[in-house]
């Protein structure tokens, strides 16, 4: 379906990737409907009303997406409830090994979607690759917690007894987010998946590419039609999926103004919500690191993905004795980021996911300015010198330095390549100023000393803390935020609590104590 310039018709379930090859930044056209349920693409024909989608490399629109409204949503429930009937009967063996084959269908394309998912999204090809890993692992993680969930048995007086089952909700909705399309949408499904449930998925309007990929690459590996959707759109499109009453669950990963949204939509049903939302991330760095390391850390923790990673640590503490020598050295290492074409091996900072988005970003180191900040490098658009390149979304990373806790860059999400440099004094005074606010997505310590990085990483109001590193996220491990920074965990082995509920069954083997 996607090929230079020229759409490929295949046979209705030949996978979608398979004719993705050696793709270059504006060269690709995608014509495919973007929609799935019930096993294959859908339209919903001449009459609907469709939305460009754009290349963030070139600015160019590539394709467009076709935003469902009630009559399609609720096929794609149906179709999920229908799967649900069958997949939640499966032994866990059985759905492990379906979704094993898909695990394995990912890695043998691992490449092709990678390249779709740059296109859509404007990453480095070489994240692009890691985020397509993660993903294969998250679904490989849940395939082996499938065959081992279970209840327990507890003994009563009597002979009698008592015992828990665990059992799957039924159709779960997921709704994704532009900065990680893919993955994300293997994050929710996988142990969904696992579970016993089935899932809508509602990919961002701004990335609506990759999703359907994966929604393919189930369906090839021998899930039932209708286990894995997907259905595109806006805020509509998700307001009809919280709302309809056959969903048993929702799970967003988004802004906090949205989340709050959806939240409120899905208590009118009493649906439980999985939320992954925004952050303002502390990294301290103690006099005592490895200086070094810590630089290669504050650059990993602010210019992943462009800087678009919720769980960034954009307000970096650095105790005041090293400060000159960080700043001297974190400067260099940004300034030498190679940013352009993030289809070649060599770009480390592709394309921003949009024009608004980009201009969003300029504005806060304009105000950050403005407020006293100093930009110590980058902060501008970057016009690449490939002419193909020249209407796309890019700019050049930025460190302020002179920031003070009061500042909109040090107080507000940015959600790009901007990093804010304080400096700090003790222990105490920095855990006071790093819990300083709503959010509590992540947090981060470099230090020496292992009692410190101990008693800090306790102190941190975070989710997730990273002692001596940043931003990694195996899939083995729960991921999720204190404060507003979100509800529930997505990864690890507790994430089956989130997507499955217990029933206690008592067993009498006596007769009935009646008090009547």
């Amino acid at each position: 379906m996607f090929r230079r310039l020229v759409p490929i018709r295949p046979a209705a379930h030949a996978p979608l990737v398979a004719a993705v090859r050696g793709l270059s930044s504006g060269s690709v056209d995608v014509t495919a409907p973007l929609n799935f349920w019930a096993g294959k693409r859908r339209t919903r024909g001449e009459e609907c009303k469709k939305e460009n989608v754009y290349e963030p490399a070139t600015g160019r629109v590539f394709c467009h997406l076709e935003p469902c409204g009630a009559p399609e949503v609720n096929q794609a429930v149906e179709a999920a409830k229908s799967a649900f009937g069958h997949w939640s009967k499966m032994s866990g063996m059985e759905r492990s090994k379906v979704m094993i084959e898909a695990a394995r269908l990912i890695e043998s394309r691992r490449e092709d979607i990678a390249e779709l998912e740059v296109v859509n999204n404007g990453k480095s090809i070489t994240e692009a690759r890691l985020d397509v890993d993660s993903a294969r692992q998250c679904i490989e993680f849940y395939a082996g917690v499938a065959s081992t969930l279970a209840g327990q048995h507890v003994q009563l007086s009597g002979g009698s007894f008592a015992y828990t089952r665990r059992e799957p909700l039924g159709v779960c909705v997921g709704i994704g987010a532009w900065n990680y399309p893919f993955q994300i949408a293997a994050w929710k499904s996988a142990p969904a998946l696992a579970c016993g449930n089935s899932m809508v998925f509602k990919p961002s309007p701004v990335t609506p590419v990759t999703a359907v990929l994966l929604a393919e690459l189930y369906a090839e590996a021998g899930a039932p039609e209708g286990l894995f959707n997907v259905v595109q759109g806006g805020q509509d499109t998700g307001s009809l999926l919280c709302q309809h009453p056959d969903v048993a669950k929702v799970s967003f990963t988004g802004s906090v103004p949205t989340g709050k949204k959806i939240m409120e939509m899905a208590s009118q049903g009493v649906k439980p919500v999985t939320l992954e939302l925004g952050g303002k991330s502390p990294l301290l760095i103690f006099e005592d690191s490895d200086v070094e390391n810590a630089v290669r850390g504050a650059l990993m923790a602010n210019f992943l993905s462009q800087g678009q990673v919720c769980s960034n640590g954009t307000r970096v503490f650095v105790q005041r004795d090293i400060l000159p020598r960080f700043v001297e050295e974190v400067v260099k290492r940004t300034l030498s980021i190679r940013i352009g074409d993030p289809l070649l091996e060599t770009t480390r900072m592709g394309a921003l996911v949009s024009r608004p988005h980009l201009e969003k970003v300029l504005s806060y180191v304009n105000q950050a300015k403005k407020e006293g900040a100093t930009v110590l490098c980058g902060g501008e658009a970057f016009v690449p010198s490939d002419p193909k390149l020249r209407g796309g979304y890019y700019m050049t990373p930025c460190v302020l330095g002179g920031c003070t806790d009061a500042m909109t860059c040090v107080r507000e999400e940015i959600f790009g390549p901007v990093m804010s440099l304080l400096s700090f004094e003790s222990e105490e005074e920095v855990l006071l100023r790093a819990n300083d606010s709503s959010l509590g997505l992540a947090a981060g310590v470099f230090t020496r000393d292992v009692r410190r990085a101990h008693r800090v990483a306790e102190q941190l109001k975070a989710g997730s803390c990273f002692i001596n590193n940043y931003n990694i996220t195996p899939v083995e491990v729960p991921f999720g935020g204190f404060k507003m920074s979100g509800i529930g965990r997505e990864n690890g082995q507790v994430t089956v609590e989130f997507y499955s509920q217990l029933k206690t069954v008592f067993v009498e083997m006596g007769d009935v104590d009646s008090l009547f």
